[in-house]
């Protein structure tokens, strides 16, 4: 990481402006805004229903927002859809990973690359030896990223005789494949099993080594504590508290918005 991007007055990459999204009459995020520093590796933690897996779904373009701006490098992306974004810089993963089953894990990972020529129709006509090559190199790029992700033996395995945190890995390396300069992640540790966590811990801090921005959804405080240099803690759709975990962590909002008050 540069010190440009440890450095708090560099430009974030994304920014969230008073973001509002109502499902009736309930705010599932009500007026919330804060910034995702170039470079770093955020934290976003609260108790279920905090709002936090809605505003994942607003960055990466599932929901539109109902009010609010939410800046990408500067650029509102609140109108645009999924595809475009990614197209930007933009990846996400979900807490439930849901690679097609049936097909092979590089063959999963393959299919995160952005704008193949393979998708138009006339480039399978006209361009069939850049087809070619364009294939070639794909299955190289996707074959380096199943390395990185540590899931060599299992390349050409179907997708569906993979563990819960195998799969995690497999979605951390479908994004890759997209080339994201930021990449949001939904509970990377949930149902992975002790010796895969400590896996996933050090490919996240490798991706970020990388320059890639991170902003991850987690319950699991370990993790937290190891990755995350700073925290923002929601509830009820709102913003209780951002800085150190520590900090953080023992603020007295906090610690209620998990035990009761706003939780219950």
């Amino acid at each position: 990481m540069t010190d440009a991007a440890r450095g708090d007055d560099a430009a974030p990459i994304l920014l969230a402006e008073t973001v509002v999204k109502r499902f009736g009459g309930v705010a599932a995020v009500d007026g919330l805004s804060f910034a995702v520093r170039r470079g770093e590796i955020l934290g976003l933690i609260g108790p279920n229903g905090a709002g936090k897996t809605t505003m994942f779904d607003l960055m990466a373009g599932r929901l539109r927002p109902d009010g609010g701006r939410i800046l990408l490098d500067g650029r509102d992306i609140g109108r645009l859809p999924p595809h475009r974004r990614a197209a930007l810089g933009l990846g996400r993963t979900f807490q439930i990973p849901r690679p097609f089953p049936d097909m092979t894990v590089v063959e999963n990972v393959m299919l995160g690359r952005q704008g193949q020529p393979g998708e138009s129709v006339l480039a399978n006509f006209l361009r069939l030896g850049h087809l070619a090559e364009t294939e070639r190199e794909t299955y190289a790029q996707a074959m380096d990223l199943v390395d990185f992700v540590t899931l060599t033996r299992l390349a050409h395995a179907p997708a569906r005789t993979l563990s819960g945190g195998q799969r995690k890995l497999l979605e951390l390396a479908r994004v890759l494949m997209g080339r994201p300069r930021l990449m949001l992640l939904d509970e990377p540790a949930a149902g992975v099993n002790p010796s895969l966590l400590e896996v996933i811990i050090e490919r996240i801090a490798a991706i970020n080594a990388r320059g890639i921005t991170l902003l991850i959804i987690e319950h699991n405080m370990e993790l937290v504590a190891r990755l995350c240099p700073r925290l923002i803690a929601m509830a009820a759709g709102t913003l209780l508290a951002e800085g150190r975990p520590d900090v953080v962590t023992r603020d007295s909002r906090v610690i209620e918005s998990y035990l009761g008050g706003v939780a219950a």
